[in-house]
């Protein structure tokens, strides 16, 4: 027998999990039988960090794909601005609906938040459920025989495997009841996410993003690129890696199905174990990273290692904006640069040299790299980015020692040894040698005239800014 409670409205608080199929807060509101009410909120929460030009890019073009899904299954996205308290009391305030469900967020501003809002709206009498929809395993889930959290990758992935034999994941629902009334909805064009005067988005036409887009890309890249994974993944001038980390970011795929997706390839023979192990580490990476954030909530500000707080980094605008630019004058790091303002994306191992050159030969705060990153990159990942920020700085856990400076010259030559990657990024370029490509100075008289300027000498020498770097590391 139905009762009135049938008829009360659920709102599903979307976030980082912009997706119909192994959403745990949709499909739960779904299997409920009453009027849902799918809610994205872009929040101006204090203490909730605004994402990047680069991000609300894609956040634009994921809501839109979204919309259309849930249209497709009788429903529609209601849009609001604001803080989030303050949205969702105004929209139970004018649905009437009495449950709200979400998925779990692990930054401490986002927890902060959410705990709060929980509070209130359970003493308003409105029940509040959150899922899991993010994390293969939930950060305080995986701990070392001390019953403390893992601080080096290895131990912990090898823990956290131990947890995933039996993953599942939920298929989207077939349709989703509708309130009689919907709350008042804004406009996505009137958000005015798409960058205009100018575009600089021009480039970033190699993404499609959405959950079909995500999962495209996914089927692509198990069903080719895999194969050989582990040797090429570190070779920025060929299609090697799965590109699904803005994918991931926004929760337009989630690791539970990336990971009963790559398995399945492997049991089925059609990807090799071993490459398949290899890109499912990276996963157990940012699962690491996600983990490190939660329990060491400082992250984005403080050193993991805190005497790296004291690190003597020098303040140069100039540098910094060559840095930005792709205008260092060496090669690979100019590239990767270059290839992030082009398309909101870098090749991770150029993301490696071009983190270490910011810090290690320009002495610049990973800090302002990494509000860099934040700003231009499609997968501003709060932990990714920061861990990985850390990781290079040896500032991080499990990080990379600082004495670990990237020859910017070696890593050219041995990941892009006939500069395919710095050809396509640096077109000045394009007619240098291969043997000169990644040092162009030691040709300078023969270089083109448009390459003379910023090739003819580099903004710093490597050997005398590796040793400033150690000078200042034994400072410490």
């Amino acid at each position: 027998m139905r009762t009135d409670k049938d008829q009360e409205p659920i709102i599903v608080w979307f976030r980082k999990d912009l997706r119909l199929a192994d959403n745990p807060a949709l499909r739960h509101a779904a299997d409920s039988g009453r009027p849902v009410i799918p809610l994205y909120i872009l929040d101006e929460t204090k203490d909730i960090r605004p994402m990047g030009g680069a991000s609300l890019w894609w956040l634009d073009k994921s809501l839109k794909s979204l919309a259309e899904s849930l249209e497709k299954l009788g429903n529609k996205l209601v849009l609001r601005k604001g803080s989030a308290a303050d949205v969702l009391d105004d929209v139970i305030a004018h649905s009437g609906a009495t449950c709200v469900l979400w998925n779990r967020l692990y930054d401490k501003a986002s927890i902060d938040r959410d705990t709060e809002i929980k509070a209130r709206l359970k003493d308003a009498g409105v029940d509040c459920q959150s899922f899991n929809a993010s994390l293969l395993n939930e950060p305080w889930t995986v701990q070392n025989g001390s019953k403390q959290p893992y601080k080096v990758f290895t131990p912990y992935w090898r823990a956290a495997r131990e947890h995933l034999s039996h993953v599942t994941v939920e298929s989207a629902p077939q349709r989703l009841k509708s309130p009689e009334h919907f709350p008042r909805s804004e406009s996505l064009a009137g958000w005015g996410l798409h960058p205009t005067k100018p575009d600089w988005s021009k480039g970033f036409d190699l993404w499609t993003p959405g959950e079909a887009g995500a999962l495209d890309r996914l089927n692509t890249f198990l069903s080719g690129p895999v194969d050989g994974y582990g040797e090429k993944r570190d070779l920025p001038g060929i299609e090697a890696t799965s590109r699904l980390s803005p994918h991931l970011h926004f929760g337009e795929i989630g690791p539970r199905q990336v990971w009963l997706a790559a398995r399945n390839a492997a049991d089925h023979g059609d990807a090799p174990t071993g490459e398949i192990d290899k890109f499912l580490s990276e996963l157990g990476w940012r699962e690491f990273n996600h983990a490190i954030l939660f329990h060491w909530p400082d992250l984005p500000t403080q050193s993991f290692r805190p005497e790296f707080d004291a690190f003597p980094w020098k303040s140069n605008s100039a540098f910094f904006e060559a840095w930005t630019k792709g205008q260092t004058g060496y090669p690979i790091v100019d590239a990767g640069m270059r290839e992030l303002w082009a398309t909101g994306f870098m090749h991770n191992r150029v993301r490696m040299i071009v983190a270490s050159f910011l810090i290690k030969h320009l002495l610049v705060d990973w800090r302002e790299g990494e509000a860099w990153f934040w700003d231009t990159l499609l997968d501003a990942d709060l932990p990714n980015n920061v861990g990985n920020w850390q990781w290079v700085a040896g500032s991080g856990a499990d990080a990379a020692p600082y004495f670990r400076i990237f020859n910017p010259i070696a890593q050219g030559e041995k990941f892009d040894p006939r500069g395919v990657y710095v050809r396509r990024w640096v077109p000045e370029l394009k007619n240098v040698s291969d043997e000169v490509i990644h040092k162009p100075w030691t040709r300078a008289l023969h270089l083109p005239a448009e390459a003379k300027r910023l090739y003819s000498r580099p903004i710093v020498d490597h050997a005398q800014a590796r040793e400033k770097a150690m000078e200042a590391y034994r400072s410490l």
